[in-house]
Order: C-alpha cells, then sequence, then structure tokens
C-alpha cells in the first residue's frame, strides 16, 4: 500500500484507481490549466494551444492517462466521507473541528518531488483508521457510532438554532 513520508499508510495501492477527472478540464474537453497559467508551463501550454486547448487525456482515444499529464490534480468535492459515506455538518460561526478531514492519496517518494495532488474526503474516524492501520479507503465501513453522535449532537443544535423565539421570549429580563 503506498506510504507517506511518514511511513504511515494512505489506503490505496494506487491513487490513479480512485480519481475522477481533473480538476482543470472544462466540461468541453479543453486543459483550463494551459488556459490559465501558461507562464508556470510555457512548453506544456504552447503544446496545448497547437492543440486547440484540447485535453489528450480526456479524450479516449488520445496516447496519454490521467498520470501522463504534468499539471494533472483531483481533489474530490463530494462532502461526504468516501470509505463511511458520513456527510458534512459544518456549525456556521463555530470553532468546532470539521467531522470531514481532506486525505491526500499522492506523496513524493524518496527523492521526488510531489508531481500530482489526489484527495478525497475522509471523516475524522476513518482518517485515523486509514493512517494508523491497515484500513483502506475502498473498506465497506459503516460510520463510527461517535461520527454519528456528533453529527447528531450538530443537527440538534442546528434545529434548535432554526426553532422560531420572539423577541420578548428571547430577551424578556423576568423570563
Amino acid at each position: 500500500m503506498t506510504k507517506t513520508p511518514a511511513g504511515t499508510t494512505v489506503g490505496v495501492d494506487d491513487p490513479y484507481d480512485h480519481v475522477g477527472v481533473c480538476d482543470h478540464l472544462t466540461d468541453e474537453g479543453k486543459c483550463r490549466y494551459a488556459f490559465e497559467h501558461p507562464q508556470h508551463d510555457p512548453e506544456f501550454a504552447r503544446e496545448r494551444r497547437e492543440d486547440d486547448l484540447r485535453c489528450p487525456a480526456a479524450d479516449p482515444d488520445g496516447d496519454w492517462d490521467w498520470d501522463s499529464c504534468p499539471h494533472f490534480r483531483c481533489r474530490n468535492r463530494d462532502r461526504e466521507c468516501v470509505r463511511c459515506g458520513l456527510g458534512e455538518r459544518r456549525m456556521a460561526h463555530s470553532d468546532e473541528r470539521p467531522l470531514l478531514e481532506e486525505h491526500h492519496l499522492s506523496y513524493a517518494g524518496e527523492g521526488e518531488t510531489l508531481g500530482h495532488e489526489i484527495t478525497v474526503f475522509l471523516c475524522r474516524w476513518c482518517h485515523a483508521k486509514v493512517h494508523k492501520s491497515w484500513a483502506r479507503i475502498d473498506d465497506d465501513a459503516n460510520p463510527d457510532p461517535e461520527a454519528i453522535a456528533e453529527k447528531e449532537g450538530r443537527r440538534s443544535r442546528e434545529q434548535r438554532e432554526t426553532a422560531f423565539e420572539s423577541a420578548a421570549e428571547r430577551y424578556d429580563p423576568d423570563g
């Protein structure tokens, strides 16, 4: 299983088995990176412009895979744990720790620099299991009971906040 530089597991054998499409890919199959950041890699941008900014990795007949692109990035946007399915429940104006954390599937190896950012969301409890044990992100797992309790506690507080309370009741000095 792939490991972090600190030696803990990331929960996958091949990060590219868990990617969707590149964050830089437009709906038309164009490379947004080459269009928006040509100064970062002029040769890459020039090649993409010569090909009408077409992404060769997104083309089913192309000769690239996602890992062939030097600027590939895939960050999961779904606000739920990819392992157990626990959904995020954020409290506005609160310093509480989020239920979900970003989990990196790709790290630089020995003497290498990080080539691609591949991240997913894991709940705090699955994140700890993946890094501190043999757990994998594609395990068939249920949310931890503590995670469910935390989420439901937030839901209850949220419902209390949205309940109607008149100003007279709220600010009654004798009540």
